[in-house]
């Protein structure tokens, strides 16, 4: 027996185990798309597998549903795969250990990947279930979402019949999503090497930790410690105060998720030991101060580990590289004049690398004003010129436009007010979602983004509601049966 096996509903939470044996992060989908496509074929419905194993199915309309219009089921097959540092595991080969604790599921020491397996979960207990009314369904399972919408910009959707669209790849029961930013990665790289040179001193392990990290959309309002602009900052505090050489630097997992832990390893002159510890105190104390509610766990350390000779970055070129990073903005960087509490534009350092003298920064880029979002990737690509670098963008995607007049959400709205005597709320949200890009491909869309809860997306502590899970099948099954 599984563990989610006495859950309802039970089909649903049942693909949901079957999908979290499958290791499926970012650039490794084959094997859980070869499963999807394998559902099919045993079902005899339609399917699509195309060559990067995005994933079409389609099944037909039940009796009495065969004039309705085509229905779009979309999410996306890969996770944001990342685990406590201090557990041994290998997120590309093993399996999720899924845990339930009261209503809530979790992996151990993993991401859980509701986010978005539970799209995934939802389409499969549909297309199995031959009991359900439904009009023509038409599965969109895209491949690598959480790195640049890979696979929902190169998805060929020209077969498909339907206009109407349901992204299940929102976190918060009640709310319908109907637009969102665009947004796009940029990778940063400054190459320092030649400045290297072999430095003797006491070698430290520096470390800034214990911050709650979350997604960079739909958490970067709460400005949260982001551990690599935290560490870029504790840098260039010590370039211009110790005599030291930064050996490496490396932080994060993911550009679209914030920072947890960053760690360095720097070589101090004996005779700086003393300032350093008291320049790190110090910090400590001003970053407890700062982020006392945002994030109040944040931790600075500074942990010796013996004399050592090696190649670092030192006196004025570890400060080129500490002021080049302590630059870069980050963060929210603009708030919506027409939609009270909605990020505009911000940005986020997800993952830093400093290694034999090449500095390599990568940020994830988000805007519901195309103008603004280029603007940031101009000032970033700007300020890596400034300090000898260069920029690379990829993964470029288009934001989602609010339609004024839409049939769909009219439906989904009062059918929702019928079922729980409350309306929902009816947002936009700064997360990137793959239905501008759909829209581009499909003339006259209309869609909705919605889902169960789910809590601390993209981290160790991230979890899915059960009953928020039950509720939302039952509106989908609910609205699937309605007729237009």
């Amino acid at each position: 027996m599984g563990v989610l096996s006495e859950l309802k509903p039970e089909k649903v939470f049942t693909f949901f185990e079957e999908i979290a044996q499958i290791p499926h992060g970012s650039g490794n989908v084959e094997a859980i798309s070869d499963y999807l496509a394998d559902f099919a074929r045993k079902r005899e419905l339609q399917c699509i597998q195309d060559e990067i194993k995005n994933i079409i199915i389609i099944k037909e309309a039940t009796a009495g549903y065969e004039q309705e219009p085509a229905l779009i089921l979309q999410g996306h097959m890969d996770m944001v795969a990342v685990h406590k540092p201090e557990l041994e595991i290998d997120m590309t080969r093993e399996p999720l250990k899924l845990a339930v604790e009261g209503d809530r599921i979790y992996a151990e020491g993993t991401s859980l990947g509701g986010d978005d397996g539970i799209a995934v979960a939802y389409a499969l207990a549909l297309l199995d279930d031959d009991t359900l009314q439904h009009p023509r369904l038409e599965v969109v399972i895209t491949v690598d979402e959480e790195v640049g919408m890979d696979g929902a910009r190169a998805i060929d959707l020209s077969m498909l019949q339907g206009h109407r669209l349901l992204n299940l790849d929102s976190e918060e029961e009640g709310i319908f999503l109907t637009s969102c930013a665009g947004g796009a990665r940029i990778h940063c790289s400054v190459d320092l090497s030649g400045q290297c040179r072999d430095m003797t001193g006491v070698a430290y392990e520096l470390t800034v930790g214990g911050l709650q990290g979350g997604h960079s959309g739909a958490e970067i309002h709460k400005e949260r410690g982001n551990s690599n602009m935290l560490m870029a900052r504790l840098l260039q505090k010590l370039s211009g105060s110790v005599r030291a050489g930064l050996c490496d630097c490396e932080g994060g997992l993911a550009d679209n998720a914030i920072p947890r832990v960053t760690g360095a390893r720097i070589l101090v002159d004996r005779e700086d030991e003393e300032r350093l510890k008291q320049l790190v105190a110090e910090y400590t104390a001003a970053l407890k101060q700062e982020l006392a509610t945002k994030d109040p766990e944040v931790s600075v350390t500074a942990v010796a580990r013996g004399d050592a000779t090696e190649s670092c970055l030192a006196g004025s070129d570890l400060q080129r590289a500490a002021d080049y990073l302590y630059s870069l903005p980050c963060g929210v960087q603009a708030m919506s004049a027409d939609v009270p509490g909605l990020v505009e534009t911000s940005l986020n350092l997800g993952i830093l690398k400093i290694h034999g003298g090449k500095v390599e920064a990568e940020f994830s880029v988000r805007s519901c004003v195309d103008s603004s979002k280029q603007a940031l990737l101009d000032k970033v690509q700007a300020l890596t010129a400034l300090a000898g670098g260069r920029c690379e963008i990829t993964g470029d995607y288009p934001g989602w436009a609010y339609r004024v007049d839409s049939p769909l959400r009219d439906k989904m709205v009062a059918l929702y007010e019928e079922m729980y005597g409350e309306k929902p709320r009816v947002e936009a949200i700064h997360a990137g979602l793959e239905c501008g890009i759909l829209a581009s491909k499909i003339a006259d869309l209309d869609g909705i983004s919605f889902g169960p809860n789910m809590y601390d997306i993209h981290t160790t502590e991230e979890t899915l509601s059960i009953s928020s899970t039950q509720r939302v099948w039952d509106y989908l099954v609910r609205l699937l049966a309605l007729k237009d």
